[in-house]
């Protein structure tokens, strides 16, 4: 009865502009409301080591494009599904393309594979295009963005300051080319030690139409999410040709075999199923990737296409799961609420693989920084090509100013041997100076190629920075967090010839590597307590001594016989 009138009330809400938007021969609708667009869709797929990745996707168009910075007057913003609070970030700070992750935990590529949302980096990670122009300039309009997002958010992005953006436009490209001559200009930032909670979960569910009261944000359980072995937020917003593209994602990487067995449900990974569809969605889907064998059971049944994909559409009005079974009765499975589940009846006890299967990946990487030194160190890449044919692919390191690279000791090895004609397009922009003594963060890139089926080793030495007192956090035993080092794909590496012994191919979309905690040259923080500990101690021996000298009173006490 409880989740009946919910859904009631939220069909009093929205059920009217959704019909009023249906019978478009009757009335017209503004193109702000009627060209608004919303579906949501959630990805299960089963890892080769017994973890699921589920993936959400709440996918919003809106036909409107992001104001330019020399247009002032603002349109009417009237909203229906597209969240009110993002839509005037974008507009006022002229975005054209945003790009936010909030990721805590170590993906793993040579196990998972690639993931559905590129953006794995651990931490907080942001970049942006917006267009350049008068009267405010790019980095304004950063800081303003930065906060803004802050505050909706939750997070700690106002940390992403000078000392921590760059503009590695090689790296991350603008996904759809703008049709006017303004130019546009890219701010790049990350935080590796920033970690994804429930505060930031709860303004993130509250961006979606339906909130976690409908959909598939039913699913979205803060206390089963936080506790697998790999979670992440997504915000995407660019613009495509129907307008502009609101991308919420939820990426989690669940371990069922934490009990021993295989098995898994909605019930079991998120303690929750999904008892109603969201009534302004104009498409909501399941996908379940299939095993290739007979010894699991899918429930409820599905048709499974060519893909080892089964889809359940749980779109309001529509939810045939089952349009070529007549024989099972419809009503077990059509209607909600709905719990999608895979057992291997067979299984007892779940059998990892082998450790030496081949990766998912077509490259394996490593990133490592070598030294005891708390001044100097070597910091170390190795990428290892699994495929037969050699691949490119672009390097980018953006490192604050805790350490120093020197180009000068660069060396690239394969095999033991020197190769330097490996690595091309070699850029390098060091740290600048700021205001009030900080630096901005130095920015590497190059393009590596590694040779089909070896392990190419990329090393340079590096210098560690000697902070100030006043700057080090109040963990300052436990060590700096480096961010990630990016992999990022060469658009047109392939050549025109056909052999494939000379063809280079690159890798399909960004890769991460893993942080690194780095030792800094560190006071002992402890001395200050030690010294205060001994002068209390010979205060009070001295001042007890002359206290008692100056205030006792001295008298003789005769004795008697």
């Amino acid at each position: 009865m409880y989740h009946r009138t919910i859904f009631f009330l939220l069909s009093l809400l929205v059920l009217p502009v959704v019909s009023s938007v249906n019978n478009s021969s009757n009335h017209t609708l503004p193109s702000s409301i009627s060209g608004e667009l919303y579906n949501e869709d959630l990805s299960v797929r089963p890892l080769p080591d017994g973890r699921v990745l589920t993936t959400f996707t709440f996918t919003t168009v809106l036909g409107a494009a992001p104001r330019e910075p020399l247009t002032w007057d603002l349109s009417d913003q009237h909203y229906t599904l597209f969240p009110l609070t993002l839509g005037q970030i974008l507009r006022e700070y002229s975005v054209v393309e945003l790009h936010l992750t909030l990721n805590s935990g170590k993906w793993n590529y040579d196990h998972w594979g690639y993931p559905d949302d590129p953006s794995v980096g651990t931490g907080a990670e942001l970049w942006a295009w917006m267009t350049d122009g008068s009267p405010s300039t790019v980095d304004e309009r950063w800081t303003g963005l930065r906060n803004a997002l802050a505050g909706l958010f939750c997070a700690s992005l106002g940390s992403l300051d000078a000392r921590r953006t760059s503009s590695p436009s090689s790296a991350f490209p603008v996904s759809f080319p703008s049709s006017t001559s303004i130019p546009h200009a890219l701010r790049y930032a990350n935080l590796p030690s920033e970690h994804v909670c429930t505060e930031n979960l709860t303004p993130f569910v509250k961006l979606l139409p339906c909130k976690s009261h409908a959909g598939m944000a039913r699913l979205l359980n803060p206390q089963r999410l936080f506790d697998a072995d790999w979670h992440g937020l997504s915000v995407h917003v660019q613009s495509t040709e129907k307008g502009v593209e609101l991308k919420l994602g939820v990426q989690v990487v669940f371990d069922p075999v934490r009990l021993r067995k295989l098995d898994w449900s909605f019930r079991t990974l998120y303690d929750r199923i999904i008892d109603m569809p969201c009534p302004v969605a104009a498409s909501s889907m399941v996908h379940v990737q299939v095993p290739n064998d007979d010894l699991h059971k899918l429930l409820p049944m599905s048709v499974v296409d060519d893909n080892l994909v089964a889809t359940y559409n749980l779109t309001a009005g529509k939810r045939p799961y089952l349009p070529m079974f007549h024989t099972v009765n419809r009503k077990q499975y059509s209607d909600f609420p709905l719990d999608v589940s895979m057992t291997w009846p067979q299984e007892h006890v779940f059998h990892y693989p082998a450790s030496h299967q081949s990766p998912l990946s077509p490259l394996s990487i490593k990133r490592t920084l070598y030294g005891s030194s708390q001044i100097h160190g070597l910091l170390s890449l190795a990428l290892t090509n699994n495929e037969y044919h050699d691949i490119a692919v672009g390097y980018l390191e953006n490192l604050p100013a805790l350490i120093t690279l020197w180009m000068h000791t660069m060396k690239v090895e394969v095999e033991g041997r020197v190769r330097d004609d490996l690595m091309s397009d070699i850029s390098y922009r060091p740290h600048q100076p700021l205001t009030g003594g900080q630096k901005a963060p130095s920015t590497f890139q190059a393009i590596l190629t590694v040779p089909a089926r070896s392990t190419l080793r990329l090393s340079m030495e590096v210098s560690k920075t000697f902070l100030k007192y006043t700057e080090h956090p109040p963990d300052a035993m436990r060590g700096w967090d480096l961010p990630p080092a990016i992999l990022f794909p060469v658009y047109g590496s392939t050549n025109s010839t056909h052999d494939a012994q000379w063809t280079r191919m690159s890798i399909k979309d960004r890769m991460y590597t893993p942080t690194l905690l780095i030792d800094l040259p560190t006071p002992d923080f402890s001395m200050p307590y030690n010294v205060i500990i001994l002068s209390c101690t010979l205060i009070t021996l001295i001042f007890g001594s002359i206290f008692n000298l100056l205030t006792r009173k001295w008298v003789i006490v005769r004795m008697e016989d």
